[in-house]
């Protein structure tokens, strides 16, 4: 009952003495110190992986068994988690529930807003370990040790050619498969990449981004 109370109160008697967080009940406190002291109790008896909570553990578990109990409703597609069905069905929704506070632009996913964000930061908190460059993604990091190490294990299956990169793999079956899922919401026109979705919406809006240093005119 006492436990109960605090969630009406707020009261949060417990703290970790690491890091000041304040806990309802010793039992959230002690799960909490684990991302601290990074103790793994939870062990799968199949593969020997550790985890730091029993939900994370019987999450696991379901990639053994090949579990999906969620599907999607509109396409029938499976999952082993309710939140990877929730993300799913924003691709039949349109929901775009996370909003840059910089630009506005909508993002279906906490994710694509926290990359999308570092192109107003300029942050690259990826960095290559032999030359030292510095990468706001880990795609463009991984694309980019490609150079050092030569290692492309991406092969097209219609024709073999290699990539670096599991991303530029994708764009180049477009060339075989036709796919163009880009489209322009003002004219209809479809596109296969969204550089030339980009460059062809100039023609609606007008902007031209590129200037010439000499003479100051402006490019498309």
């Amino acid at each position: 009952m006492t436990r109960h109370y605090r969630i009406h109160t707020g009261e949060k008697p417990y703290s970790c003495t690491i890091c000041g967080k304040g806990f309802v009940c010793t039992g959230s406190l002690a799960k909490h110190r684990r991302a601290h002291t990074g103790e793994k109790p939870y062990s799968c008896i199949t593969c020997g992986k550790k985890f730091a909570y029993n939900s994370d553990l019987l999450r696991h578990l379901k990639t053994h068994t090949g579990q999906k109990p969620y599907h999607c409703k509109r396409c029938g597609k499976m999952f082993l988690y309710k939140s990877d069905l929730l993300k799913h069905m924003r691709t039949h929704t349109g929901e775009k529930p996370y909003g840059c506070k910089t630009c506005g632009k909508m993002f279906a996913y906490n994710g694509d807003l926290l990359k999308h964000t570092r192109a107003h930061t300029g942050e690259k908190p990826y960095h290559c370990k032999t030359c030292g460059k510095m990468f706001g993604y880990s795609s463009s990091l991984l694309k980019h040790m490609g150079i050092h190490t030569g290692v492309k294990p991406h092969h097209c299956k219609t024709c073999g050619k290699m990539f670096a990169s599991n991303s530029d793999l994708v764009k180049h079956t477009r060339m075989h498969t036709g796919e163009r899922p880009y489209h322009c919401k003002t004219c209809g026109k479809v596109f296969g990449y969204s550089s030339s979705l980009l460059k062809h919406m100039r023609m609606h809006t007008g902007v031209k981004p590129y200037h010439c240093k000499t003479c100051g005119k402006s490019f498309t």
